[in-house]
């Protein structure tokens, strides 16, 4: 018997800055895909606060104690989940009710450190976490890297394997090597915009792991910061950088389901809409045939793979 399951990926505009007004429109979005039918939701890379395009667009965004990045730092890490967050409990509960898993980027704070986090909800557990291993050029002025603690994958109810990596992380080969070691048959690929280079990566994934990619971006426009400035509390000195940024769209969207044989299933165009498909899990075993670059593909006996998973907090604490 087939056996299937129907993904979808919503290619949004996120309400930067205000993570709690991003949350409400979260829940909106998870329930009218869940209503259509989705059984795994993706959304793009921290889509619950927003990417961070000032550190690209705003030219003074990496000036030494510059007050509007200092004013943006403070207001994200106000603003930036935590672990045990009450503000995602009604969408553990819409998850629960709708029986679906969703994929979904958002700020973290651990301690005074903000982490780019690609959560999984999924039914009955706790979100899966997986924070950013190297946030790349710019982005090393507002995230902390994370560790091996959150290099995993979640086993669903029905045995189907789901992780994800996040942006260039899909160009990291022993990250790719660990994903594809834990079965990973769906891998959500979190970008902000998927670019061309963005789904090479994406179909080589795809084909290279033997597992279905949802490449999940986002639309953003300059306006949106702003208004997310305004409704996280604004500020003067943000505001100026902000405005450095140039006008209209920054964040095009572009997102793609993507077969095991690299066929890409559905994409979507630049501006916001929903894309779904059905997966067809059967064929990742027909593709195994030729390629299983974690079995018979492999040569452990030359190539050894170690992976450090103890959560690296820097203070251990003894009793």
């Amino acid at each position: 018997m087939p056996k299937t399951l129907t993904a979808a990926i919503v290619q949004a505009a996120p309400v930067p800055l205000a993570i709690g007004d991003g949350i409400n429109q979260l829940i909106e979005h998870i329930d009218q895909a869940a209503k259509n039918g989705a059984q795994l939701i993706a959304f793009g890379e921290t889509f619950l606060g927003g990417y961070p395009l000032w550190l690209d667009e705003a030219s003074d965004a990496a000036l030494w104690d510059h007050p509007g990045s200092k004013a943006l730092h403070r207001i994200m890490l106000d603003n930036a989940i935590v672990e045990g967050d009450p503000r995602l409990e009604p969408v553990q509960e819409l998850v629960d009710r709708h029986d679906v898993m969703v994929s979904v980027g958002a700020h973290q704070r651990i301690r005074n450190s903000l982490y780019n986090n690609q959560m999984l909800f999924r039914p009955g557990q706790h979100p899966l976490n997986h924070r950013k291993l190297v946030p790349t050029h710019g982005e090393r002025l507002i995230w902390m890297r994370g560790d091996g603690s959150t290099l995993e994958t979640h086993c669903a109810n029905d045995g189907t394997m789901v992780g994800s990596l996040i942006c260039w992380e899909n160009w990291m080969p022993l990250a790719r090597a660990a994903m594809h070691n834990q079965g990973e048959q769906i891998h959500v690929a979190a970008w902000p915009t998927v670019r061309e280079s963005y789904s090479i990566a994406s179909r080589h994934y795809a084909f290279e792991g033997r597992c279905f990619v949802l490449a999940a971006g986002t639309v953003q426009h300059r306006d949106n910061v702003l208004e997310g400035l305004e409704r996280a509390g604004g500020n003067a000195e943000a505001r100026a950088l902000l405005e450095q940024m140039p006008e209209g769209q920054l964040q095009r969207g572009n997102s793609q389901i993507i077969a095991p044989d690299t066929e890409i299933l559905a994409e979507a165009g630049s501006q916001s809409e929903v894309i779904s498909a059905e997966l067809d899990l059967n064929s990742i075993g027909e593709g195994l045939a030729s390629l299983d670059v974690d079995g018979h593909y492999s040569r452990p006996d030359v190539f050894e793979l170690s992976v450090n998973r103890r959560p690296q907090d820097g203070v251990v604490w003894q009793s």
